[in-house]
C-alpha cells in the first residue's frame, strides 16, 4: 500500500505516519532533511523529537536522494518529509533566485525519479506538508516553495492508493 499523508505544520502528520507502519517488522525510515548538526537548536530538538519516537529496530537513512533511498529499501519505508526533500533539493542547486522555468527543470527530473521509485515499493508512506491553505507568501522563495510542493504533492498522490489529510491530529482520508 503507498499512502501519502499530508497537512499542516504540527498537524500530526508524521506520528500518524509513524502508527500506519507501527505493525511493520522492517521499516527504513527515510529523512531527506539536513541532519541535526549543531547549527540551529530548533531543528536539531525536531530532530531529536522524531528520533525519540521511532523503534530501534527502524533503520534510518538520511539523504537527499530519496529515490535512491526508496528503491534500495527493504520492508516498509516511511519518507518523513517532501517539504524538508524539497528544501534540501532546492539548497543543493542553488535555486532559491533561479526562474521558474530552471527550477521546474531540475525538479521535474527529482519528481520523476521519486514517483517511480515509488510506483516499485510495496508498502510506504510519505509525508509531506499542505501548502496554499494559508497565507499568501510574501517573499519570492515561499511563492517559489509553495508552488514547487504543491506540484510535488499532486505527483506523488498520483502514485498513491490513497492520501490522508491530518489536521489537529484527526484524519481524514481523502
Amino acid at each position: 500500500m503507498k499512502i501519502l499523508v499530508t497537512g499542516g505544520v504540527r498537524s500530526g502528520k508524521s506520528r500518524h505516519g509513524e502508527a500506519l507502519l507501527d505493525g511493520a517488522g522492517r521499516v527504513t525510515y527515510v529523512a531527506p532533511g539536513r541532519p541535526a548538526d549543531g547549527s540551529d537548536p530548533d531543528w536539531d530538538a525536531r530532530v531529536a523529537q522524531h528520533r525519540s519516537r521511532r523503534p530501534e529496530h527502524w533503520h534510518t537513512v538520511e539523504t537527499i536522494d530519496v529515490a535512491a533511498a526508496v528503491r534500495d529499501a527493504r520492508g516498509a519505508v516511511l519518507v518523513d518529509c517532501l517539504g524538508t526533500w524539497l528544501t534540501a533539493v532546492i539548497d543543493e542547486g542553488g535555486l532559491w533566485e533561479a526562474d521558474a522555468h530552471t527550477v521546474a527543470g531540475v525538479m521535474d527530473a527529482r519528481i520523476t525519479a521519486l514517483c517511480d521509485a515509488l510506483s516499485g515499493a510495496a508498502d510506504v508512506v510519505v509525508v509531506t506538508n499542505e501548502v496554499g491553505l494559508g497565507v499568501v507568501p510574501s517573499h519570492r522563495s515561499g511563492v517559489l516553495f509553495r508552488d514547487v510542493l504543491g506540484t510535488v504533492n499532486q505527483r506523488v498522490a498520483a502514485v498513491c492508493e490513497e492520501v490522508h489529510l491530518v489536521i489537529a491530529g484527526r484524519v481524514l482520508i481523502l
